[in-house]
């Protein structure tokens, strides 16, 4: 056969002293028109190219030049970069299992687009992003991605190598400015030798309110709220404990967690006597060096613990007690 083709892009190779006459189709058809496309080339697809209710998909297959024409149609492999939009739905696309990339721009509104190799899982382009994908021997993983200007401005968005971010998970992985972002997991802002991690014109903490007296065992969960409001008048002295997750599990050596309880006071005062941290007791440091023996009547006491871990399973404890009347 005078003409074989490359195992990647099917661009011909021609055998040398053979296709006379018609070697220059077989070229410009087969192999300067496709090298075109898969530089520098675009190819427009809309949801009506895509078939199939609920999973729309569309198979990318490498298209054969010859020489009577180039054969390059807007479902052909070779494309540099594919953009999509008009989607039906969210939709697959389905490219060679061949080591390449792609550029894939998803400039629907809506919905997204999977890349992923036959039989893969693929990477998942929200609306309105824009990715470079590439083949790593079994599917399509992740290259980068880019926030299009149809998004929201500022926000970043971030691509975990499999599935990237859509605009809908604002709070999770990424803040849009001017939205409230609600985050499960432990955040590090961590700065510089020169330059402080986090500035705050203003803040709140969360504050639980309780209309009944200080419990004889007061069960501090500082998972729940930095602030905890007794509102009616204590009836005995109490003992201070941690509960919920352990602290020796949700807080690393090294840090620290600040935490307030306002106990409501009536005409006869009562006092925290015992502290416990996962059970265990521990002697507080006390401001001014003085431990409190007694409440302060007709007030609100507000005790503020700033518990330290130093090592596993050990705490240091500065505690205070103020009135407010």
């Amino acid at each position: 056969m005078p003409i074989t083709r490359t195992a990647l892009l099917d661009l011909p190779i021609i055998e040398t002293n053979t296709e006379s006459g018609s070697w220059g189709n077989a070229v410009n058809n087969g192999l300067t028109s496709y090298l075109d496309i898969a530089i520098a080339g675009m190819s427009t697809l809309t949801g009506s190219n895509f078939s199939g209710s609920p999973n729309y998909e569309l198979t990318l297959a490498n298209t054969l030049g010859n020489a009577s024409a180039s054969n390059i149609i807007f479902s052909s492999a070779q494309y540099a970069t594919i953009k999509v939009s008009s989607l039906n739905a969210n939709s697959n696309l389905i490219c060679p299992s061949s080591a390449r990339s792609y550029r894939i721009i998803n400039a629907d509104a809506t919905y997204s687009l999977t890349v992923k190799a036959s039989g893969q899982t693929g990477v998942s382009i929200a609306a309105g992003s824009t990715a470079t994908v590439i083949f790593n021997g079994t599917d399509y993983v992740a290259s980068g991605v880019q926030a299009s200007a149809t998004l929201t401005s500022g926000a970043i968005i971030k691509g975990n190598g499999t599935t990237f971010v859509t605009p809908a998970t604002a709070g999770t992985d990424y803040v849009a400015p001017g939205t409230t972002s609600t985050f499960t997991a432990l955040q590090n802002f961590a700065g510089t030798s020169s330059v402080l991690s986090s500035s705050f014109i203003n803040s709140t903490e969360v504050t639980t309110i309780v209309a009944t007296s200080v419990p004889a065992t007061l069960n501090y969960d500082v998972t729940t709220q930095s602030v905890l409001f007794y509102t009616t008048d204590a009836a005995a002295n109490w003992i201070r404990s941690s509960s919920g997750t352990p602290l020796n599990t949700s807080l690393a050596i090294g840090r620290s967690v600040t935490v307030a309880l306002l106990a409501t006071q009536g005409g006869t005062p009562y006092y925290n006597t015992v502290l416990q941290v996962d059970g265990s007791v521990v002697t507080p440091k006390y401001q001014g060096g003085i431990a409190w023996a007694a409440g302060n009547a007709n007030s609100i006491d507000a005790y503020v613990y700033t518990i330290i871990k130093t090592a596993n399973a050990t705490f240091t404890v500065l505690a205070s007690q103020t009135r407010f009347a």
